[in-house]
């Protein structure tokens, strides 16, 4: 969009005070560069955002005389009636028209009608981007479009006394437009209602109806989709909201309203002003919009008088009282200083804060007060949207905690029950196991007498068998020297056949000389032959003797090897005796302890009871024989040990006390 010569001409404003400030600072000519360009940027920026705002405010309207050429309510329109809506619309924004390039822009869709989709490229196209802001009234585009929508949509009762005016509900269409979604179709939420009623009956001096409002936004339509503009001018048709108010006053109200909000007059009023060249006081009517203060000479506002322009650099100052004019003030710019009285301190007040705001909406790039107000009112509205779900939500985990703690204090509950009883049958059974420990401990105590008396008379044994042993290892030793006597026998007889055989040696040489002297003793031959029978006589008693010797060393071998064998057997029974003696009285010691035990008080929790298993104790009786033989002697020895191993309790653990 191009800007008109006076927004122009506030822009030279603007950059001749920024540049001679940079030069009285004395900056450099880089610093003034970034500057002029930081300045430029955001100069741009804010343009563009001012060039959004009006294409959207002007694309509200345009879409009511859209909908309103869209007859059977299909989305379309004839390309006849858009051309009449564009040429129309070119006429009231003060811009050529092109009667050829809408059907330039529709050759491909023959003679069909056209979407509100398919006629946007074209809207933006050839009417939208050619608009210059300052150019056309406004206002004229809005009657135009709400003369096309009202013939159609709008249709008060003709009998209803309440019925708004045409010129009033145009401005209440208006309203609707600026405070309205930036969503197709076009709706108000309560919210935005309410604050416009407000403002209607503030402008009033009147007090808003709450009650008829809440009727009426608690109907269906109205809380599901928002209030759309016919549903609101037929709020406000009904005289429920302005029952017992003049016409002319809600009038005046509406028409105030409208110029706060869409005209953007910020206030209004009159002032008196001191002149800049007579240096008098005259009494003018101030309008006062984020860019500009304006001055008439009545409040009808036919003849301007003049204008004074906003900027950054402008600043309010308050007066003292001179000149018999009081509550005065100035407003400052970079050229002039304007000196103005108000009628009291209020109104000093409220004119000095309502230029400060207008001084700085200016400086930060808005061109409307109740535009920023909008966007802040739906800044709020959103939040609490998200606080409300975040409540929601958190309403929904803390009934979801409290249904899970209900749930738990049920399994709780259960689970009490549970205890209960498990206590109960836990006492039951300490009950039992009581009963138990007392029959078992009296068990153990009648085992503990019997497992006494059976250890008593196992030692009586073993002192016997002690004995006894000791007579068997005395007995042991005379065989062993017996044996010794033996050996000293055999070696007597292995020396005398070694005798022997040295003899017969001596023998074979004396045969030898005998046959080499047999010739010489022939003569002696009887001699020797009596010689040598009475020498194979000797011979035979020898070996008789000697076979007599080996009989009885065999036999004396014989004897000592079966005495080795019994006393073997018998340390095999005196140790297995002392082992089952050691055994005793270990399960003697291991009765104490369990008697010891039994003997304390009995705590919570249940003993185990022992089982005694019953072992029998055969008696064995060895007989040992033993024979030895000298001269065919026979020596029998009994040896009778007794072992005692039955009747004893031998008690293994099979649980813990």
């Amino acid at each position: 969009m191009r800007r008109s010569p006076q927004s122009q001409r506030w822009i030279w404003v603007a950059v001749t005070g920024y540049r001679a400030t940079y030069q009285e600072e004395g900056e450099s000519a880089r610093e003034r560069e970034r500057a002029r360009e930081s300045f430029e940027k955001s100069k741009e920026e804010s343009y563009v955002a001012a060039d959004m705002d009006l294409r959207s405010e002007l694309l509200k309207s345009i879409w009511y005389g859209f909908t309103a050429l869209d007859v059977e309510k299909s989305g379309k329109v004839s390309k006849s009636q858009l051309k009449v809506l564009s040429h129309n619309l070119c006429t009231v924004l003060a811009i050529p028209h092109d009667p050829v390039a809408l059907e330039e822009h529709f050759r491909d869709d023959d003679d069909g009608p056209v979407s509100s989709q398919g006629y946007m490229p074209y809207l933006n196209k050839y009417i939208l981007d050619k608009v210059e802001d300052g150019c056309f009234v406004k206002e004229q585009v809005d009657e135009l479009c709400w003369t096309l929508t009202a013939k159609k949509n709008y249709k008060p009762e003709k009998d209803n006394k309440n019925n708004l005016p045409g010129k009033d509900a145009f401005r209440l269409w208006c309203l609707f437009n600026f405070l309205s979604e930036d969503k197709y179709p076009l709706v108000m939420v309560p919210d935005e209602v309410e604050y416009l009623l407000k403002k209607m009956c503030m402008a009033m001096s009147v007090e808003l109806n709450c009650v008829e409002l809440e009727d009426f936004i608690s109907q269906d339509a109205v809380q599901q989709n928002g209030f759309t503009v016919w549903s609101f001018l037929e709020m406000m048709n009904s005289g429920k909201l302005t029952r017992g108010i003049n016409q002319e006053i809600t009038s005046m109200a509406i028409e105030e309203v409208y110029r706060e909000i869409v005209g953007d007059v910020l206030k209004e009023g009159y002032l008196w002003k001191k002149g800049q060249l007579r240096r008098n006081w005259k009494e003018r009517w101030f309008t006062l919009r984020p860019s500009i203060l304006s001055y008439y000479t009545t409040e009808e506002r036919k003849d301007c008088q003049g204008n004074i322009p906003l900027d950054k650099n402008c600043f309010v100052d308050v007066l003292p009282d001179r000149d018999g004019k009081r509550c005065m003030f100035c407003l400052k710019t970079l050229s002039k200083t304007y000196e103005m009285s108000a009628s009291d301190t209020k109104q000093r007040q409220e004119w000095t804060a309502a230029i400060q705001t207008a001084i700085r909406l200016h400086s930060e790039g808005k061109t409307s007060l109740h535009k920023d107000l909008k966007l802040k009112r739906r800044e709020q509205r959103e939040q609490r949207e998200r606080r409300r779900l975040a409540k929601e939500e958190e309403l929904q985990r803390l009934r979801a905690l409290q249904e899970e703690k209900e749930r738990k204090l049920a399994e709780l509950e259960l689970l009490k029950e549970a205890q209960r009883q498990a206590q109960a049958l836990l006492e039951h059974d300490e009950l039992r196991r009581r009963k138990q420990h007392e029959e078992m401990q009296a068990a153990l105590e009648v085992q503990l007498r019997e497992a006494e008396e059976s250890r008593a008379s196992m030692q009586a044994e073993m002192v016997l068998k002690e004995e006894e042993a000791a007579r068997q290892r005395k007995r042991i030793k005379e065989l062993e020297a017996m044996q010794e006597s033996l050996e000293e026998a055999l070696q007597q007889e292995i020396k005398a056949r070694q005798d022997e055989e040295v003899f017969r040696y001596a023998q074979t040489g004396l045969l030898t000389e005998e046959e080499e002297k047999m010739k010489a003793l022939m003569a002696l031959q009887e001699e020797q032959e009596e010689y040598i029978l009475k020498t194979q006589r000797e011979k035979q008693e020898l070996r008789q003797e000697m076979e007599n010797k080996s009989r009885a060393l065999e036999e004396a071998q014989r004897q000592l090897e079966e005495v080795r064998a019994n006393r073997y057997r018998v340390d095999q029974d005196v140790v297995a005796a002392q082992r089952k003696l050691r055994q005793a009285s270990t399960n003697v010691k291991h009765w104490n302890v369990q008697m010891n035990r039994l003997m304390r008080p009995i705590g919570p929790g249940g003993m185990s009871p022992y089982t005694v298993p019953d072992k029998r104790l055969d008696i064995h009786t060895h007989s040992i024989r033993m024979r030895s033989g000298d001269c065919g002697g026979q020596v029998i020895m009994q040896h009778s040990i007794t072992l005692l191993l039955d009747q004893i309790a031998l008690t293994q653990p099979v649980g813990v006390f």
